[in-house]
């Protein structure tokens, strides 16, 4: 992905270690770039924190030298993307490796497969 170009919302979990960097600069959390990257923590490792035990989260914390406060606007932050995915308030594209042939089927695919993620995510009212 071009540096320059900010990582689609809703694909976040197909987001590379640089895309979650550039994510993280767009929320205010940048001063956690490199440390995430070091840890190699992709899209797929933020989507999985939902499903970490307390002890995997305090293990996360501490390797990545966070604060609980900007531990808490990062899952703020993913939790309002999913919320967002589930509404469907959000346009669902192609990722920019997926070859234009096959952009229908990888929108049906891809919005079943994070509809079937945020099943367990509660919507407040």
């Amino acid at each position: 992905m071009s540096k320059e170009r900010q990582p689609e919302p809703l694909d976040f979990f197909i987001w590379t270690v640089e895309d979650v960097g550039l994510w993280l600069e767009e929320i205010n959390l940048g001063g956690y770039r490199q440390i995430f990257k070091e840890n190699g923590v992709n899209g797929e490792y933020l989507d999985s924190l939902s499903t970490f035990t307390t002890e995997q989260i305090l293990r996360f914390i501490r390797r990545c030298r966070m604060k609980w406060g900007d531990f808490i606007t990062l899952c703020k932050e993913l939790r309002r993307i999913k919320v967002a995915l589930l509404k469907g308030e959000e346009h669902v594209r192609r990722p920019w490796w997926a070859p234009p042939c096959l952009s229908v089927v990888f929108v049906k695919v891809a919005k079943h497969n994070r509809q079937s993620r945020v099943v367990s995510l509660k919507q407040e009212p």
